[in-house]
């Protein structure tokens, strides 16, 4: 039919065919053209299926698709973890704590590319409407294009007539068998019409103008062997198969009718999901009329969530259905009656798209930034999240027919900036490195050192100063116990020039003048040699005489000093030492405030150091957790190049050049948290009486951590706190601040770590040091790290690509035979 084809007059469709009796809905005689291919059962709704067994720990068969269920399953690192749920039973659990956010500590960051085809497509145009199927992606607006995700190649582009007609929605029609899945493509229009397309012939094969009486096609979709259209007016017509088994447009729908107000809708188990703002409603169609399943004095919404804006199902998991929402939050609601299990705060920002991949939940958000989600886990686990786009994700598109097709599970992402991005659903090398991680008491051997961190806002305070009182006078004497000798001694120094000299910190930050202060910065210098010579000093004097202690690294930034000893004896172990800061003062243009970050290797084990100096203010703490959330993501460091060194010495899929891909970090500093909603005299009160306990429930730091489910800190642990505030003091005394801005006390100095199963803190201490506003806090820890033995991980590397493959054939094997996958 040719494009330019006269419209025919709209048919009055009526709600019963002649083809089918009345009184029997079409769900009732639904032709199933894969009867021979029974999917296993897993993919089937089975309400009698009462619980979901635990994966078996000591198979090899760690893969991120269950062969029984073709689902992904967590990483092999967290198989152990999860809990023995029942499939229908105790589904609120996990939301009991609203407070409770997904598990981000040890996210993976590696994009998942594509393992075959194309990772990237240019569509030139914008992209409109999105779907993939069978190795198809499809772009629908002014143009209908679609290309093969194997090449790349552009295979149709088609325009759907006058300038002004769009394509606003689009599926592939159901095949006559696995091979013919494909080959046809439904359009709807802002104009209500709808187009069957060719795809290997590049035209249209029918039409039925005006089919939603001129109301914008809002949504095609497809379950099994039947197409459901839907308008923005509310008006669904469901497209029952033909003689042929196949829907035609040639045919007479049903005709049903559901409110107004779409924002997002998709079929499970043969039931309309319908969203309409922030309220769910369920819905049955059939012959003899529409049926609500929800109930509609009763509706399905959360007042304190956002409009819904996408919706997932998840294999293996067909008795819950996941909304998205504009204000970053997941709602996942019962199959089984329809209510809402709960909500998860995932992100503070908008959720534009979800997708199910397996058994994974896949988000994409308005950031550009797509995050892959564990929801069997408790809390949830975010398993990887990467920049997928410059712009937002707008559309998240799965092409479950190319497990069955080509062994692979393809994921598309679109956003405004006219690119396809595809991306590996089976997370190939994600599984690979966990597996390997997983095994890694094989290939590695172990030891054990101790270190010593100390941090310290100095107040500008100098050597010299220490004279004040006899005992200060060496700093380790103070800081360590008697014959203590630890193997790394790190220490982090703030403020070792005096910020609040307005004179100097001008002259400093300002570097736009070219004409600098020969004696200020001599000034700077010759403060931060002399702690440095000072504690070359206080080494020698301190420490055994059998114990003799190199300088292996020293760094400062306006004020900020780090300074850090090892043992001679373990010096040759020690490599690949790389330095970094990065600058936070006046948004982020003066080193002021901000970090110094040193990397180094110790045998295999890669360790960062961060010392840290955050803005200040009773009332900033938006601003630190901003700060915090820069350092964490500034690539700042040399990558590493060697893949296989980055599997064995980094983590998160990393290489190396962002802090949070180092094995074990120790971070230190005036960090400047304070508490919250007290005033002076009661904190103060607290502190005298010891109770610490209810100063630590309103710590601005602690509350970040149970309430911000982005905050950079959450992925490192702290000790507990059994000190008093090291803020802010008399300098001199032992008396909290009595100068006219009465400041609060607060612990401001903080020592964190991250390093699962790799580091342990054995203590957390302050000491009284007066020369300075605040205290010293020192942390001593026990770090376990790793040589790798060559031959035996080359072995284990082997065992886990066997593995892989041989999983990966059988799911293709097993997926072939079951079909298309079908809700």
């Amino acid at each position: 039919m040719s494009v330019q084809a006269s419209r025919e007059e709209p048919r009055i469709l009526e709600t019963v065919t002649k083809t089918q009796p009345k009184g029997m809905g079409w769900q009732e005689r639904q032709t199933d053209r894969y009867k021979t291919l029974e999917p296993s059962s897993s993919l089937v709704h089975r309400p009698a299926q009462t619980s979901v067994p635990r994966p078996d720990e000591s198979s090899s068969n760690h893969f991120p698709y269950s062969q029984a269920s073709r689902s992904p399953l967590p990483h092999p690192t967290t198989l152990q973890s999860l809990p023995g749920q029942e499939r229908y039973g105790n589904q609120t659990s996990q939301f009991e704590n609203s407070s409770v956010f997904p598990d981000s500590s040890s996210p993976n960051r590696r994009p998942p590319y594509s393992k075959s085809g194309v990772r990237i497509i240019h569509t030139n145009h914008d992209t409109g409407s999105f779907e993939m199927g069978t190795g198809l992606a499809c772009c629908a607006g002014q143009l209908v294009r679609i290309w093969d995700l194997a090449s790349g190649r552009l295979v149709l582009s088609l325009v759907l007539g006058e300038k002004e007609i769009r394509a606003t929605a689009q599926a592939f029609k159901p095949g006559t068998s696995t091979n013919d899945e494909g080959s046809h493509l439904w359009v709807g229009t802002n104009y209500g019409d709808l187009q069957e397309i060719s795809v290997s012939t590049h035209k249209i094969v029918s039409s039925r103008w005006n089919v939603h009486n001129g109301r914008s096609i809002v949504r095609i979709l497809r379950y099994q062997s039947t197409m459901w259209t839907l308008d923005e007016d509310g008006t669904l017509l469901v497209w029952p198969p033909s003689d042929s088994g196949l829907p035609s447009l040639e045919g007479s729908p049903i005709v049903n009718k559901v409110p107004r107000g779409h924002t997002f809708s998709m079929v499970v188990s043969g039931l309309l999901w319908l969203a309409l703002g922030r309220t769910v409603r369920v819905f049955r169609p059939s012959a003899d009329g529409i049926e609500e399943l929800s109930l509609p004095q009763q509706p399905s919404s959360q007042p304190s969530v956002g409009e819904i804006t996408s919706g997932a199902v998840v294999e293996g998991q067909l008795d819950k259905v996941y909304f998205g929402h504009s204000d970053g939050k997941i709602s996942v609601y019962s199959a089984i009656d329809y209510t809402c299990l709960g909500t998860m705060t995932v992100s503070v920002y908008r959720i534009n798209c979800l997708a199910g991949a397996g058994n994974l939940l896949w988000a994409g958000y308005n950031t550009g930034k797509v995050c892959i989600y564990d929801t069997q886990a408790s809390p949830w686990k975010v398993l990887k999240e990467w920049h997928a786009h410059e712009g937002p994700v707008s559309r998240l598109s799965v092409d479950r027919s190319s497990l069955w097709m080509s062994g692979l599970l393809q994921v598309g992402t679109v956003s405004l900036d006219n690119t396809i991005r595809l991306w590996d659903g089976l997370l190939e090398d994600y599984w690979l490195q966990t597996d390997l991680q997983r095994k890694e008491t094989a290939w590695c051997d172990y030891r054990e050192f101790e270190a010593v961190v100390m941090t310290w806002n100095a107040g500008a305070s100098t050597p010299a100063s220490l004279r004040y009182e006899q005992k200060d006078l060496n700093l380790l004497r103070l800081i360590l116990p008697p014959n203590k000798a630890p193997d790394l001694l790190v220490f982090g120094f703030q403020e070792l020039v005096d910020l609040e000299d307005k004179r100097l910190t001008a002259k400093t930050l300002f570097k736009g003048s070219k004409r600098k202060d020969a004696n200020d910065q001599d000034h700077m210098g010759r403060q931060y040699r002399d702690w440095r010579d000072h504690l070359v000093r206080c080494v020698e004097e301190h420490m055994p005489s059998s114990e003799v202690y190199v300088l292996l690294h020293t760094a400062s930034m306006v004020g900020l000093f780090s300074c850090v000893f090892i043992k001679a004896s373990l010096r040759a172990r020690i490599g690949k030492i790389e330095a970094a800061e990065v600058k936070r003062g006046m948004g982020g243009l003066h080193g002021n405030k901000g970090a110094l970050i040193l990397r180094f290797h110790f045998d295999d084990s890669s360790i960062c150091l961060i010392n840290c100096h955050l803005a200040a203010g009773q009332s900033n703490t938006m601003h630190r957790n901003n700060d915090i959330t820069a350092i964490l993501d500034a690539i700042a460091l040399p990558s590493e190049q060697d893949p296989s060194s980055c599997c064995d010495s980094y983590m998160g899929g990393g290489d190396g050049s962002m802090i949070l891909d180092h094995e074990i970090c120790i971070l230190n500093g005036d960090l400047n948290y304070r508490i919250d909603t007290m005033s002076r005299d009661v904190v103060i009160k607290a502190v005298r009486s010891g109770n610490l306990e209810k100063l630590l429930e309103r710590d601005q730091l602690l509350v970040s951590r149970r309430k911000n489910p982005i905050f950079g800190l959450k992925a490192f642990a702290e000790c507990p706190i059994n000190f008093d505030p090291t803020y802010k003091y008399d300098v001199g005394s032992n008396n909290y601040d009595s100068s006219e801005k009465h400041r609060s006390p607060a612990w401001c100095d903080r020592i964190l770590y991250r390093g699962p199963g790799k580091i342990k803190q054995l203590d957390y201490r302050r000491h009284e040091l007066r020369v300075s506003d605040h205290r010293p806090v020192t942390g001593t820890f026990k770090v376990r790290i790793k040589s790798v033995v060559s031959e035996k991980r080359q072995r284990a590397w082997e065992q886990c690509q066997q593995d892989f493959e041989a999983v990966k054939q059988k799911l293709a094997d097993e997926a072939k035979y079951a079909g298309p996958p079908r809700f």
